[in-house]
This record gives structure tokens, C-alpha cells and sequence, in this order.
């Protein structure tokens, strides 16, 4: 029995689990996959939108413009990489240059100081971002626009949620939710059935992205539609990083931003996405067409993209609800159901202020006991390359696994995947050790890295190769065993 229960560990549920966790309250989080960070969160543009494409007045207008601002707060207390590049939405057709006026008038409108925006002459733009392409007439300028690292962000809040009280239940997907009023006061609780047996609680936080509206229609006669908008995107190698330093999208159109070329917080060039409607809840699975159409579209904002230097290829879906809003609040036909649906882009940059938006919506509700010994900061796992060369030998001398390289492309050493493993719900899979350490993101893809990391996890958490798996569920790497020796396996 708990006092809340949020389904979904993204970054939605997991700013929703920190924030709450302020309070002397019963918390779990209830996730389906292995890790949190396993659905929209992992695949998407790691951009911290300034807050000037969503419509005035919307909930993603108030939240993104919001969660903007909290984000050098957050990423400085939770030790998350954030930076402000900057963005520029370009204009290529010189009849659609007011369009830029318009997205410079509706961040006014949605709150964004006038000194953060500005509009530039194709000149102006050549001299911050060389490499536009040769047909851009002019760009929009949003200064406060950033970049982040989503499973960092999303890991992080996690993290501290969970040292600060709240339970993480993984590999636990929900199938019924069901109002029970059992308590002699009549008060409502829900009864969840998950895989893992029959969880209750007084309240409930759908944060279930892609499937926000299958539980939400469990509960309420007024029903909600989510479509997964499918996504497809290119990473390039750390040598075409500075391509471009900012941020660079088309204007945006009816399906959305379109198609950006940006750096990534890490060094590499990411591209994409497209915006493809389709039925299949876990349709992430790229096609050539796709990918296709999104180089075709970068080349027409940002020219000679060194398309050779590309390491990988992925997609991710995007919740959008018919209405095209966050809905955030509870449910009217459903008391103490509170909805977190429809969260897609800008839901990243929001998550700060959603978290925010729902711990205070509770807050008023339950009139929970604020805890005294709260911790709102947390460290993250040590890169040594951030150390000058006289601390990284002193760290070698005390701990060798420092010195110990196991991953080349992003030299990942052997006491980053330690720590990855043994930190606060920590890494089980090569994918939960990648989303930690960058393990397997290089230029390689894992192919060198793998059996090391492998091996270490083997001796870690006492799993047998046979069940190390890349990303949970039935994705194991050894099925089974060749031979023996010495009367003992291999």
C-alpha cells in the first residue's frame, strides 16, 4: 500500500518522483522495462527548448518556458552536462520570412524576454553558423536554447528520488488499474495488477507515455487518443562535432519543429527527426526511406553534413495526444488519477516543471509532512578525463580500475562501469552501463567493448552470461554454452 504510485520511470515520472519525495510519503515508481529511461526519454533530440514554437496559453507553452528556466538549477544540483548553444530556426524561402517575426512575437507571448531572441539577415546568420546552406535568407535566434543529456537527466532524478525514499519496481508492467474504496472512510484507492502481483494506493500518477492513454481509459468514460509519432534519427562520430555549434532547425510546419541539425552534449553531430504516424506502441525500428528523407531534409538547412562520419542510426516515438497538449491534472470522472499525458517535445525541456506542477497539485491535495533531512543534489559518476593529469594519476594510485580502459571509442574506464553498476538503481544490462558511462556509443558500437563490460557485470552481480542481456527482457548476447573444461563451464 502506498500513498502514491507513479507509472513510468522516464523523465516525466522520474521529475515527478524526486520532486515528491520531498515529502514524508510512501512512493514507488512502477516501470515495465529494465532501466528507467527506456522509452520516449531514450530517443529523442536531447534539445532544452527555449519556449517559443508551442502555442500562447498552452500547457506546453507554460511548462517548456518554465522548465527552461529550472534547468541550470537542476543539471548543476544533480551534476547533469547542460549547455546553452542557442538555436536557429532558418527561413529559406524569402516569401516565409515573416514566419520568423511570428515565432519572435509568440515568445514574447509566452514569456521569453526580448533580449533573448533576435532576428538575423542571412549575413548575420553566416557569421555565427558558416555552414547554413546556401538558400537560407534569414534565421530566428533563440539564445536561451540548449542541450542535455537525456539519460543523464532522466538517470539522475532517479537517482536521487530513490535516495531519498522512493521505491523503483523494474520489469513490472501494469495490466489493470481498478478504483477500491476499502477504507472505512470511503477515501478511493486504486488497486493495480501488474506482472509482478497487486500493488495499491490513495493516488496514482500516469506517466506511462505512449501508453498514458490506455490506463487513463481504464479509469474514465472521457477518453484520450495517443498516436506514437515515430522519429528517426543519424548520429555522427565525434570529428563531425563542430559542423555546427548551434542548434539548427527548418521552421516548423504542422507535424512539428522538422528535421534539426545540432551538436550533442557530448561532441557528436545528431540529425533528425522526421515525424511519422503509426499504430505499433513500440514501433521504433528504422527504415531506409526515413533515414533517407531526413539526410534530404538537414542538407537543406545546413549544407556539406559529413554524412560518412555516421556511427548510427535509431528512432524514438513521441506521445502525441489528438488535442496536441500536455494534459497534466486529475482526471474529473476519476479522483486522485492524475493524468501526465501527451508528453512530447517539448517534454524534455519541461520535465523540471512538470515534476514541479504535479508535486504541487498533490501538494495542495494530500497536505503531506515536508521531510527535514531532503537531499536535492547528487553527484554523478566520475569522468576521468575531467581531472587535470596530476588528480587522474593520484586516482589511478588509489583505485587501478581507473587506469584500466575497457571502452576505446569513449575511453570508459573500468571504474566508471563499477560505479555505473554499484550506484543507486544501478546498471543490469549493456544498455543501462552505455546510458551511465557512454560504454558502446562510440564510433565502434560496442563492438570492442561488449565482452569486457560483459565480464564485469558477470562478476559484479553474480549473473550467468547466459542471462546478461543488452536491454532486458529476451535480449541476451549468449544463448548458451560450446563446451567444457576441466569439468567446469566456459
Amino acid at each position: 500500500m502506498y500513498d502514491v504510485i507513479i507509472v513510468g520511470a522516464g523523465v516525466s515520472g522520474c521529475a515527478i518522483a524526486r520532486e515528491l519525495s520531498r515529502y514524508r510519503l510512501n512512493i514507488c515508481v512502477l516501470e515495465k522495462e529494465e532501466d528507467v529511461c527506456c522509452g520516449t526519454t531514450k530517443a529523442n533530440s536531447a534539445i532544452v527548448h527555449a519556449g517559443f514554437d508551442a502555442a500562447t496559453g498552452s500547457m506546453m507553452a507554460k511548462l517548456n518556458v518554465r522548465g527552461n528556466e529550472m534547468m541550470d538549477k537542476i543539471a548543476a544540483d544533480l551534476d547533469v552536462p547542460f549547455r546553452r548553444n542557442g538555436a536557429l530556426v532558418v527561413c529559406t524561402d524569402p516569401e516565409e520570412l515573416g514566419g520568423l517575426q511570428e515565432l519572435y512575437d509568440r515568445g514574447i507571448a509566452n514569456g521569453l524576454s526580448a533580449d533573448s531572441m533576435e532576428i538575423l539577415s542571412r549575413e548575420e546568420a553566416l557569421a555565427i553558423e558558416p555552414n547554413l546552406a546556401d538558400d537560407v535568407v534569414g534565421a530566428f535566434h533563440a539564445k536561451t536554447s540548449g542541450i542535455v543529456c537525456p539519460f543523464l537527466l532522466n538517470i539522475a532524478m532517479a537517482e536521487n528520488a530513490n535516495v531519498n525514499g522512493v521505491d523503483f519496481f523494474f520489469n513490472t508492467e501494469v495490466e489493470k488499474i481498478e478504483a477500491d474504496n476499502l477504507k472505512p472512510d470511503g477515501e478511493r484507492i486504486w488497486k493495480i495488477r501488474t506482472c509482478n502481483g497487486e500493488y495499491r494506493t490513495r493516488y496514482l500518477v500516469n506517466a506511462a507515455g505512449v501508453y498514458a492513454d490506455v490506463f487513463h481509459n481504464m479509469v474514465s468514460a472521457r477518453k484520450i487518443h495517443i498516436t506514437p509519432r515515430r522519429g528517426s534519427y543519424c548520429l555522427l562520430d565525434h570529428s563531425a562535432g563542430n559542423h555546427v555549434s548551434h542548434t539548427v532547425f527548418a521552421q516548423p510546419g504542422k507535424m512539428g519543429k522538422g528535421v534539426l541539425v545540432t551538436p550533442t552534449i557530448h561532441g557528436n553531430l545528431l540529425i533528425g527527426p522526421n515525424a511519422q504516424d503509426i499504430e505499433n506502441k513500440e514501433g521504433t525500428n528504422t527504415t531506409a526511406d526515413s533515414l533517407n528523407e531526413i539526410i534530404e531534409k538537414a542538407a537543406k538547412s545546413v549544407k556539406n553534413i559529413p554524412m560518412r562520419q555516421v556511427i548510427t542510426s535509431f528512432a524514438g516515438l513521441r506521445a502525441h495526444e489528438d488535442g496536441h497538449d500536455f494534459i497534466i491534472g486529475e482526471v474529473e470522472d476519476a479522483p486522485h488519477f492524475i493524468d501526465c499525458a501527451g508528453i512530447e517535445s517539448p517534454g524534455l525541456s519541461s520535465s523540471p516543471a512538470i515534476g514541479e506542477y504535479v508535486r504541487k497539485l498533490l501538494e495542495e491535495k494530500m497536505k503531506p509532512e515536508r521531510k527535514e533531512n531532503w537531499t536535492g543534489t547528487r553527484k554523478g559518476i566520475l569522468n576521468p578525463a575531467s581531472l587535470s593529469f596530476e588528480e587522474r594519476n593520484e586516482l589511478i594510485r588509489e583505485n587501478p580500475a581507473y587506469g584500466r580502459i575497457i571502452c576505446r571509442c569513449e575511453s570508459v574506464t573500468e571504474g566508471e562501469i563499477l560505479d555505473a553498476i554499484h550506484r543507486p538503481l544501478g546498471a543490469r544490462s549493456l544498455d543501462g552501463v552505455k546510458r551511465r558511462t557512454r560504454a558502446g556509443m562510440g564510433r565502434c558500437q560496442a563492438g570492442f567493448c561488449s565482452p569486457r563490460t560483459m565480464e564485469i557485470l558477470h562478476q559484479e552481480l553474480g549473473l550467468p552470461y547466459e542471462k546478461i542481456t543488452k536491454s532486458g527482457g529476451n535480449s541476451r548476447l549468449v544463448i548458451g554454452r560450446t563446451k567444457e573444461h576441466s569439468g567446469e563451464e566456459e
